[in-house]
């Protein structure tokens, strides 16, 4: 006897395929019913013998479309009907929004084989894509995922696109992005007449700055082995040293360029596309103005049709604005904002919903580690407790926000600085989007207790019960949340400065912690930050803060004594442990770096110096008791002690990455003797530092502790909102 089964479907199922799937699973087994979308997933109404509904239930569950995540299938039993054959129903707009929104994927082997075929009706057309590939989240406005929903509305499909479209055969079948040169969207170069992509080709080859507008927003484009055009473009967009990311035609172009592992080959090729951070080949063929002084370089592989139209060989690839701008993805802003940098616009008329950036990932022992999650991973939710629905503001610098809903955590794409009206604009628009498109209405706001964070202010702003969250705290919370852990540990929390609970700097912090509270078990010992925020932009003010010598070539300068005053009188000078500010001031002293033009410089440069090969570590001691303190100046005092006795600066640097390793297994020790906790958490910008991070990782493994490190979401800043959300949750 047949039966008759309610079947409810939750996860990224929308715009992946998933209705094809059903269908033809169904029609293979030779069931009847019906599949649709709706707010809340994919419904399904499934008729047949016992045996075939029970394999296509377990098909279902573990052989869903690639970029499909089936978090749930519920089932009910329903008289059966002896409805024959299996359809696709419309979609039903009513009920609570559940769905989840799929990430953009790059373009799969079939539209690529397309793509190339002279013979076929898509050759060389740059908006080819299925239900395996192509725009999802910066196209859709809103659930259930339907063209009607998304910037594709405006492009009718002509009767072969509409043809393929309701052919359950065909691997177009409710693709909702389907189209076609007939009735897609299309490409235009101004000023240019011609073939828009052979004459931006010619550009790029001869030196030329072109806007490209891409999936999430415009980029700038330059070829990467014209030393006279990356330099243009690094004076127009006042860029001056931070590294430029580089797109390859492919992965053999990419092994030119990076000595690449297995893992880094695997993301560079996967579908999320993302910028990987490699290693160098010393013979890579590129300008040096790429990425200046830096053994590693931002590598991705195209990710879009256009990009593999248009890439042919090596061209950097950066974010369309001027420094500290949020990316800019509308024409007319484009048009205008990129005037005077772009010699070219490359355009195409499908609008972009959501800006969004590319997303940079390391990886660190054959794991992802986030330095930015933006396109390819937002807006995959990461799993989180269940609580009232919060909304989670970040931090000020690399902002992100997070929104949760019944035990999921969506963290928002990256926002930026917000340092300015068009990046808070931003982190407003994508707040109201987000809160629309996952139907989520915040019971509780999150945020930095930093008064002076514009994201602080906004959340103060809200109507809503408000819970502030500790700056270190959240990234160790952020850390927990990643891995989802919920117990103790011991979290060590190093970056550039965050506000602490007694009104100093804090950055260089060890805390006993768990999702609701934390105690401060050791820090750096505080010194003075001389101009305050002035300190951050010129390193070499850490250096006297220190009370290096004053007979070091870092000290000779006019105003060195006055800066050495206000430090030692404490006037403009706020106390701060920073780790990050540790990091400067030896960047300073060994002549690598005493002002910055980009957050982080000085360290990443001293990281870049240090010789991997080295062992030996500077000690720092532990004094008093809890929080017991750290001595800096130790580290800082050694390395002026080998920098007299002549040692080679790449040895200075290793030991003193070495030395901050050992400090922290050593701190962690102690603590472990006090508490019993045997897990670290390690979290804050300063975990981005590859090589302090093995160091780190290593001491504390052999040492006999498990340690947590991130792979979701990012250490830095940009994962603060998920710390604090999952802070709010487990506090409301």
């Amino acid at each position: 006897m047949d039966v008759r089964v309610g079947v409810r479907v939750e996860g990224a199922v929308q715009g992946v395929g998933f209705r094809p799937f059903v269908h033809g699973l169904a029609t293979g087994l030779g069931l009847s019913g019906v599949v649709g979308n709706d707010a809340g997933g994919v419904f399904i109404e499934i008729e047949g013998a016992p045996d075939a509904v029970g394999r296509f239930l377990d098909g279902l569950r573990t052989r869903p479309p690639r970029l499909a995540v089936v978090e749930r299938v519920t089932t009910r039993d329903l008289d059966a009907r002896g409805r024959d054959g299996f359809a696709i129903v419309g979609s039903d707009t009513s009920g609570e929004r559940r769905a989840l929104v799929s990430w953009d994927s790059a373009t799969c082997d079939d539209c690529l084989r397309e793509l190339t075929d002279p013979a076929d009706r898509r050759y060389r057309y740059p908006f080819v894509n299925c239900t395996n590939c192509g725009p999802r989240f910066t196209i859709v406005k809103d659930v259930p995922y339907d063209r009607p929903s998304t910037t594709m509305a405006g492009f009718p499909m002509c009767g072969q696109c509409a043809a393929e479209y309701e052919d359950p055969a065909d691997r177009r079948f409710h693709a909702q992005p389907v189209c076609c040169p007939s009735c897609g969207p299309s490409l235009t170069l101004r000023p240019h007449a011609g073939d828009p992509l052979t004459a931006a080709r010619d550009m790029l080859a001869g030196g030329a700055v072109v806007a490209v507008k891409g999936l999430g927003g415009y980029h700038l484009a330059a070829r990467a082995a014209a030393e006279d055009a990356v330099a243009a473009l690094r004076s127009r967009k006042h860029r001056e040293d931070k590294p430029f990311a580089v797109m390859v035609p492919d992965l053999a172009a990419a092994r030119t360029l990076c000595v690449l592992s297995d893992a880094e080959e695997a993301l560079l090729t996967g579908p999320r596309r993302p910028i990987v951070l490699a290693r160098r080949r010393p013979d890579a063929a590129l300008a040096d103005a790429v990425a200046p002084g830096n053994r590693h370089l931002g590598l991705m592989l195209p990710y879009t049709p256009l990009h593999h139209l248009l890439v042919t060989n090596p061209v950097v690839l950066t974010s369309g604005n001027v420094s500290d701008e949020p990316i800019a993805h509308r024409d007319g802003d484009a048009l205008e904002r990129l005037a005077g940098i772009a010699d070219a616009f490359l355009l195409h008329d499908r609008p972009i919903h959501t800006r969004t950036d590319d997303s940079v990932v390391r990886v660190f022992r054959g794991r992802t580690l986030p330095v930015r999650r933006s396109r390819g991973y937002t807006p995959e939710p990461v799993p989180i407790a269940k609580g009232r629905p919060v909304l989670a503001c970040g931090a000020e610098s690399k902002n992100t926000f997070c929104l949760t809903r019944d035990g999921r955590a969506f963290v928002s794409q990256h926002i930026g600085d917000l340092e300015n009206y068009e990046t808070l604009r931003a982190f407003e628009e994508g707040i109201e989007h987000f809160q629309r498109l996952f139907d989520i209405t915040p019971e509780v706001i999150a945020y930095d207790p930093h008064p002076e964070y514009l994201s602080t202010k906004y959340a103060l702003d809200r109507e809503l019960p408000s819970i502030a969250v500790q700056h270190h705290h959240a990234h160790i919370a952020s850390c927990l949340a990643d891995n989802g852990v919920a117990d103790p540990v011991i979290g060590v929390a190093f970056d550039g400065t965050g506000y602490g609970t007694d009104g100093t700097l804090w950055g260089g912090e060890f805390l006993i912690a768990d999702l609701r509270g934390f105690e401060r078990a050791a820090h750096l010992e505080p010194v003075p930050m001389p101009g305050g925020a002035a300190a951050i932009r010129e390193p070499w003010r850490m250096a006297a803060a220190y009370g290096v010598p004053e007979d070091l070539r870092v000290a000779r300068r006019p105003d060195w004594p006055k800066v050495a005053a206000l430090a030692e009188r404490r006037v403009n000078a706020p106390l701060t442990s920073s780790m990050g500010r540790l990091f400067d001031a030896v960047a300073a002293v060994l002549g690598i770096r005493d002002r910055i033009n980009y957050e982080g410089q000085a360290a990443i440069e001293l990281e870049q110096r240090a010789d991997p090969s080295e062992s030996a570590a500077y000690p720092a001691a532990l004094n008093g008791t809890a929080p017991f303190t750290i001595a800096g100046a130790d580290l800082l005092d050694a390395v002026v002690a080998d920098l007299r006795a002549g040692a080679p600066v790449p040895v200075i640097a290793a030991r003193f990455h070495n030395g901050v390793a050992a400090l922290i297994v050593n701190a962690a020790s102690r603590i472990r003797e006090e508490t019993g906790l045997a897990v670290v958490a390690l979290s804050g910008g300063v975990f981005q530092n590859m090589l302090l991070l093995e160091r780190a990782v290593s001491g504390l493994t052999d040492a006999g502790f498990d340690v947590l490190t991130h792979h979701r979401v990012p250490p830095n800043d940009g994962g603060i909102s998920l710390g604090q959300a999952a802070v709010a949750t487990a506090r409301s």
